[in-house]
């Protein structure tokens, strides 16, 4: 509270972090820690649906807009005010942040950024990062909401690239179009499990035959 110089103690922090490669496959995350743990039912993640390029300021504006927007008018969770949100990165992305905040008379919600590089912490209206010491306690809460944000935004788009390879290589095999690849992978989840099949399972799914749950085996 005193170091970043905010109105109460930051009993909420959310924290907010971007995955992707080069614009592919981009993601968000928001995690929720509450009195410094982490509260996994109020962890949120949005898939980039606005920008297609390699652009971390402006995918950091999307998923805040989105946030904030269904806090407006949805309850539960979405509708809690956070006593602080903590964004990875520097000064630009706060400063990307803090935009957003404008936009929707959000104002009086407190920001900072925590760089990954010197793990400087940034809060509005200083140009200089805040002087907090690397052994600080009040320095690991807020690496911990960031490394928290980070993993969470990972996991999502290893899951998403995992998915997207599944799709590719259910699409190469000659005799299974979109509704036969869905239908195969309702039936057995993975592809994985679809190797593991047998011909004969396979062809107990629905417009599978026999000679295709061969051919299935065969590319696999």
């Amino acid at each position: 509270k005193d170091r970043l110089k905010l109105p109460r103690i930051p009993l909420r922090i959310e924290c907010y972090d971007i995955s992707d490669i080069q614009g592919t496959l981009a993601v968000g995350s928001m995690v929720v820690l509450e009195k410094g743990l982490p509260k996994l039912a109020h962890y949120r993640r949005f898939r980039i649906k606005t920008i297609d390029s390699a652009n971390d300021y402006a995918m950091i504006q999307e998923v805040l807009r989105r946030r904030f927007r269904k806090g407006i008018t949805a309850k539960g969770s979405w509708a809690i005010i956070p006593d602080l949100v903590l964004i990875d990165g520097g000064r630009g992305q706060l400063s990307a942040a803090l935009e957003v905040r404008g936009e929707l008379g959000l104002d009086s919600i407190p920001m900072a950024s925590l760089a990954k590089e010197n793990e400087d912490v940034f809060i509005p209206g200083e140009p200089k990062p805040v002087a907090i010491p690397k052994d600080s306690p009040a320095l690991h809460l807020l690496q911990r909401a960031r490394d928290e944000a980070h993993r969470f935004a990972i996991t999502y788009h290893q899951k998403l690239r995992r998915k997207e390879a599944v799709i590719s290589i259910l699409d190469n095999i000659p005799g299974i179009g979109p509704k036969r690849k869905k239908a195969l992978l309702k039936k057995f989840g993975s592809t994985e499990a679809i190797k593991e099949a047998s011909s004969e399972e396979l062809s107990q799914t629905k417009g599978i035959t026999l000679a295709l749950a061969k051919k299935v085996k065969e590319y696999l």
